[in-house]
C-alpha cells in the first residue's frame, strides 16, 4: 500500500531484455515495501513483460515509441532479434527518445529516474530538479577494473604511446585483489573495445563514464557478501553514496511453479543426484564450429552425463537441427548419458533438479545468481565483457568455481581443458575441488540468510530517502 512517505522511481533501462528484466525485478521489490514506479519501456515491448509485473497497482508501464534510425529493421525496438552490428543503431535509436522523456518526466515528477547506459539522464534529470541513479545489474567489479577514476588517471598518463596489453591486463592501482588480471587475448579485445562508438557516434566508454561521473549516487544488483572489497574500492573512487540492491536472488523452490517440462524430468530422473553436468554458455552465445565441438568432446570426456542446451555453432547457424555440428560419431559414443539440446530451456529449474551437480556456464550475472542459490558446482566458461569478470571474481578471489583454462594468444579452449574443470570439480579428492565446495557451500549459506533480501532493500531505500533530504 502506497504512503505518504513512499518514493516515486522513473526506470529507463537500455532497450535489451537482459536489462529491462533486473530493472523490472529491482521494481517489483520496491513496489512491494510500498513505493511507487514509472516504468518506461518501448511500446510493443511492453506486452511481453506483463506477466512480470507483480504489483500493477504501484508499477505503471509508461510506454515509448522507439523512433526508426536507417539500417535497422522496421519495428526494431530492443536487441532482441537484431544482430550484433546493428545493437549500436539501437542504442542511437534510445538517445533520439530524449525529448519524449523530458516530457515525460516533467509529467510524471519522480523522486528519482534510475538509467544505465543512457548517459544523457543525469544532466537532464538535474535540470528538472529529479535525481539521478545509476543502476548497474551487473558486477561492481567490472565496473572498478575499467572505469574507475585511478584506471582513467592511469590510461591517461600513458604518453608518448598507445596504450598496450601489458597496461591492460594490470588491474588498476589501489584494485583491492592484485590476483584478477587479464589474458593476453582478453586485453587485446579490451583495446578494440576502446575505440567502439555505441550508438550516436558516442564511445562506449564515454558514454558509460559519464552516466557514472554525473549521476547522484550508483547503485548495483549487488551485495557485500560477494564483492564488499571492490563495493568499498568504487565508493572512495568516485566519492558517491553506493546503493546495493542486494543480488535479488531467485527464491529457492518457486520455479517449481512452473514445473520442469516432463521429458527433462524424465531424463535427469534416471540419474543419481549431484551427478549430472548442466552446459549452458547463454541464449546470445554462438560459438564456432570447432569451439562447439571442442566443449562437447570435453563434456564427453569427463566421463558424467551431461545435458547441453546451446546454439547451433555459426557455421549452421540457421540450419534446422543442431545434429548436423556434432562431432563425428558424438551420438553413438556418448549414448543416453549425453543430450544436445538447441532450443530454450528451463534453467533455473533445471539447476534446481537433485540430479545436476555440475553448472558450466558462461558466467552471466544471471545465471552466476541462479546458480548461488543451488547446490551445483560451477565450471566457469566466460565468453567476452563483464563475463571474464565474473569469472575472475567467481574462480579467483571467492574461489566458489574453476575456471576452464583458454591459450593465452587466441582465447581457444580444449577438449582436455573443459573435461579437467569438470573433474576438478566433480571428484573429492582433488584439494582445489574439496576447497571449492566449501567455500561454495559457505557462500551459498550467507545468501540464503533469512533477512538477506529485506536488510539490503531496506538499508537501499533508506539511503534513497536521505539524497532527498
Amino acid at each position: 500500500m502506497e504512503s505518504p512517505s513512499s518514493l516515486h522511481i522513473a526506470m529507463y533501462p537500455w532497450f535489451a531484455f537482459g536489462h529491462i528484466t533486473p530493472f523490472l525485478y529491482l521494481s517489483n521489490k520496491l513496489a512491494q515495501k510500498g513505493h511507487r514506479i514509472s516504468f518506461l519501456i518501448p511500446t510493443k515491448t511492453q506486452s511481453k513483460m506483463d506477466h512480470l509485473n507483480r504489483f500493477p497497482a504501484l508499477i505503471t508501464f509508461v510506454p515509448i515509441t522507439v523512433p526508426h534510425v536507417e539500417g535497422l529493421p522496421i519495428g526494431a525496438e530492443t536487441t532482441h532479434g537484431v544482430p550484433h552490428s546493428l545493437v549500436p543503431l539501437i542504442m542511437t535509436a534510445m538517445d533520439r527518445t530524449e525529448p519524449d522523456v523530458e516530457l515525460l518526466l516533467r509529467e510524471l515528477k519522480p523522486d528519482f529516474v534510475f538509467f544505465d547506459f543512457v548517459h544523457w539522464i543525469p544532466k537532464l534529470a538535474r535540470s528538472l530538479g529529479i535525481k539521478s541513479l545509476e543502476y548497474s545489474s551487473g558486477s561492481p567489479m567490472t565496473v572498478a577494473y575499467n572505469f574507475s577514476p585511478a584506471r582513467q588517471a592511469q590510461l591517461n598518463g600513458v604518453v608518448g604511446r598507445e596504450v598496450s596489453e601489458a597496461d591492460i591486463m594490470q588491474p588498476p592501482p589501489g584494485f583491492p585483489d592484485p590476483s584478477i588480471k587479464l589474458h593476453l587475448h582478453e586485453a587485446r579485445a579490451w583495446l578494440k573495445y576502446r575505440t567502439l562508438k555505441f550508438g550516436s557516434d558516442i564511445l562506449f566508454r564515454h558514454r558509460l563514464l559519464t552516466g557514472l561521473s554525473e549521476c547522484e549516487a550508483l547503485g548495483f544488483k549487488a551485495c557485500k557478501e560477494i564483492e564488499g572489497p571492490f563495493i568499498d574500492y568504487l565508493e572512495t573512487q568516485f566519492g558517491k553514496p553506493m546503493l546495493l540492491s542486494g543480488p535479488l536472488l531467485p527464491d529457492p523452490g518457486t520455479s517449481s511453479m512452473a514445473r520442469l517440462d516432463e521429458k527433462w524430468l524424465n531424463w535427469l530422473g534416471g540419474f543419481e543426484p549431484g551427478s549430472v553436468v548442466y552446459c549452458c554458455i547463454g541464449s546470445e552465445i554462438t560459438l564456432s564450429k570447432d569451439q562447439f565441438q571442442e566443449l562437447l568432446l570435453g563434456l564427453e570426456l569427463s566421463g558424467l552425463p551431461f545435458l547441453a542446451a546451446l546454439r547451433p555453432p555459426s557455421e549452421v547457424a540457421e540450419s534446422l537441427s543442431i545434429e548436423e555440428a556434432l562431432p563425428e560419431g558424438f551420438l553413438e559414443r556418448v549414448g543416453g548419458r549425453g543430450v544436445v539440446y538447441g532450443g530454450w530451456i528451463q534453467q533455473p529449474q533445471i539447476l534446481e533438479h537433485p540430479s545436476v551437480g555440475c553448472f558450466v556456464t558462461h558466467c552471466g550475472w544471471g545465471s552466476l545468481m541462479e546458480a548461488m542459490v543451488n547446490k551445483c558446482e560451477l565450471v566457469l566458461l566466460p565468453n567476452g565483457g563483464d563475463q571474464i569478470y565474473n569469472a575472475r571474481l567467481m574462480g579467483n578471489h571467492l574461489k566458489v568455481g574453476v575456471e576452464v583454462e583458454k591459450d593465452e594468444e587466441d582465447g581457444l579452449f580444449t577438449r582436455e581443458s573443459v573435461s579437467k574443470a569438470i573433474r576438478i570439480v566433480a571428484e573429492e579428492d582433488s584439494e582445489v575441488g574439496r576447497e571449492v565446495k566449501a567455500n561454495r557451500a559457505k557462500l551459498r549459506e550467507l545468501l540464503l540468510r533469512e533477512d538477506m533480501e529485506s536488510s539490503y532493500l531496506d538499508d537501499f531505500i533508506r539511503k534513497l530517502k536521505s539524497l532527498l533530504d
